[in-house]
């Protein structure tokens, strides 16, 4: 058995304002699973995504997170829970007033080629993203694989 207070994790980079490594701290190897928090604004992902080979569940806890979907936005409040097929396409938020605090599980653990596609400022429209640690490694980058411009920084 393992067993972990969230208050002993680190947070990760993230588009959310606390991203904790649940799965990683548990020592998991079948599936992937983070708790997040996301302040009014933040997302759960750092942009519209799908992983090809995994399925993902999140349950919220509190607040209400709004996940846009290939069949439109779906609101997802306290106490309920949405679950993602391989290969759909989705990013969750928080649009409202309050804090979303909720939990995130993906199966298998790896999902290797996740798609991710975010507006691009130079190329005006939604692009293909690669990702880039800083030299630093104070941030995680978001560029474009199109024409190299960065679309998102998260510290």
């Amino acid at each position: 058995m393992d067993r972990i207070a969230l208050s002993d994790l680190d947070s990760m980079f993230a588009p959310a304002d606390v991203k904790l490594p649940v799965g990683d701290a548990l020592g998991t190897t079948n599936a992937a699973m983070n708790y997040y928090e996301l302040a009014p604004g933040d997302a759960f992902g750092a942009g519209y995504h799908r992983h090809p080979t995994q399925e993902e569940v999140f349950f919220v806890h509190e607040g209400t997170a709004t996940f846009e979907t290939e069949a439109g936005d779906v609101e997802v409040g306290p106490d309920e829970l949405v679950r993602f097929a391989p290969g759909e396409w989705q990013v969750g938020r928080n649009e409202g007033p309050e804090r979303v605090r909720a939990l995130a599980v993906g199966a298998p653990a790896e999902s290797p080629d996740t798609e991710v596609l975010r507006e691009c400022p130079d190329c005006g429209e939604r692009t293909h993203q690669r990702f880039e640690i800083t030299e630093d490694t104070s941030a995680l980058l978001s560029v474009c694989a199109d024409c190299g411009a960065e679309t998102g920084r998260y510290d």
